[in-house]
């Protein structure tokens, strides 16, 4: 394994992670705060969701040409350029104005979330050796650290609105990113995940069942995640229940922080068979499964009114813990169904997948508060993940492993 390179990419993912949680809780309180509608805010959201779709897909393909390197080092400087346009608002806008333009800087946000991610991601199959299951414990890894660090970026992001304001939240943030560019530009090889071949840019399209089916499901899972998440709970913990701005970003911090620990620990809490891949098919399907009826449960105990609050911070966090299992399992078998020398473009088409679902999600999670409040929104969550479950099903066996790349599986 190429310790420095991994260091490198899971640092500047790291940093890039805090900012997103950061703007994500910034950006929804501020706007809120300001008198906004859930519809309204939803809005200011679907942008930097839409343009994770366009540069998944776009961005694996430059990856595989150009190099993992030059797509991090874009994705970082164009999150500085984001957070510094958003300076720019004034409060005395009009309101369509303002949505205009906020919807403008996220989608840089997007771009700049995409092309990190993917080229973090897809840096690691390069990076993970053959040990025995080094490419599921190093997914896991980064993922799970990245996902509790978006969790502290949350609670950061609700604080630094009540300490120093919007403004030089902002500019504390761009701070940040700025210090992981420098690092990266420097000491990144520039070689990584570059494809031997250059590939036609209608390859962005997989041709490959298993990941078709798998990229289908990772857009319902992620779907079911945002419906109730990025709208729906932290209008209703402060429209219905009265938290603070700081309760209302300490708990989801919490949560993205427990989601992202046990995505961490996900190879030792599933007890994986090391000598074969049907083992994690196998629990892809069990843990949708038990994320249906989870999801279930929480909207029935909502809809009958049964201790609330109780049943939301309660359930939610059951529901985190099996989310993260699901989504574990699922970055592991991305890498293990990507083809060695497309791993950028095989997995940048799924991540569009996942951006697609979170675009819907988004745009679901203020209509449905909006006209059935949170209880319309869970119930929504519930049918996605059924959703999720059933395309599992479909999933088909991985006949060989890449060469070179551990998958944790055998030839079947």
């Amino acid at each position: 394994m190429k310790l420095r390179n991994y260091v490198l990419v899971t640092a500047g993912y790291w940093a890039f992670t805090l900012t997103d949680g950061a703007l994500r809780m910034l950006v929804l309180l501020h706007f809120h705060d300001l008198g906004y509608s859930p519809v309204s805010i939803a809005f200011l959201f679907l942008l930097y969701e839409f343009m994770g779709i366009v540069t998944n897909l776009i961005g694996g393909w430059v990856g595989a040409r150009a190099g993992l390197n030059r797509t991090l080092l874009t994705g970082l400087a164009l999150q500085i350029v984001a957070l510094v346009t958003l300076t720019f608002h004034q409060p005395s806008w009009r309101e369509w104005v303002s949505v205009g333009f906020v919807m403008g800087a996220q989608a840089l946000s997007g771009v700049a979330k995409d092309l990190t991610k993917m080229s973090s991601k897809s840096a690691v199959k390069f990076v993970a050796g053959d040990g025995e299951g080094a490419l599921f414990r190093l997914v896991a890894i980064l993922t799970g650290s990245k996902n509790a660090l978006k969790g502290v970026g949350f609670f950061i992001g609700a604080a630094l609105l009540s300490w120093i304001g919007y403004d030089a939240a902002l500019w504390a943030m761009a701070g940040l990113v700025a210090v992981a560019l420098a690092a990266v530009a420097i000491l990144l090889d520039e070689e990584i995940g570059r494809s031997k071949k250059k590939p036609p840019l209608r390859s962005i399209l997989s041709k490959s069942v298993a990941i078709n089916r798998l990229a289908t499901a990772r857009f319902f899972l992620f779907g079911s995640r945002d419906i109730w998440f990025v709208v729906a709970l932290p209008v209703f913990l402060d429209e219905v229940l009265g938290w603070s701005f700081q309760g209302i970003g300490g708990f989801l911090a919490a949560w993205i922080i427990g989601y992202g620990i046990v995505q961490s620990f996900a190879p030792r809490l599933l007890r994986r068979s090391m000598g074969s891949v049907d083992a994690e098919i196998g629990a892809a399907r069990t843990w949708a499964l038990v994320l249906a009826g989870v999801s279930a449960i929480i909207a029935i105990a909502v809809a009958a009114d049964f201790a609330t609050t109780v049943a939301i911070v309660g359930g939610l966090i059951v529901f985190g813990i099996v989310f993260a299992l699901n989504s574990s399992l699922h970055s592991f078998l991305i890498l293990a169904y990507a083809d060695s020398d497309e791993v950028s473009l095989d997995v940048g088409f799924y991540y569009s997948a996942n951006a697609t679902g979170r675009l819907v999600g988004t745009l679901l999670s203020g209509v449905l508060y909006l006209w059935g409040g949170l209880e319309a929104a869970l119930w929504g969550s519930a049918v996605f993940v059924a959703i999720t479950w059933l395309l599992t099903l479909r999933l088909p066996p991985i006949i060989t492993s890449s060469p070179g790349i551990d998958t944790g599986a055998s030839t079947t």
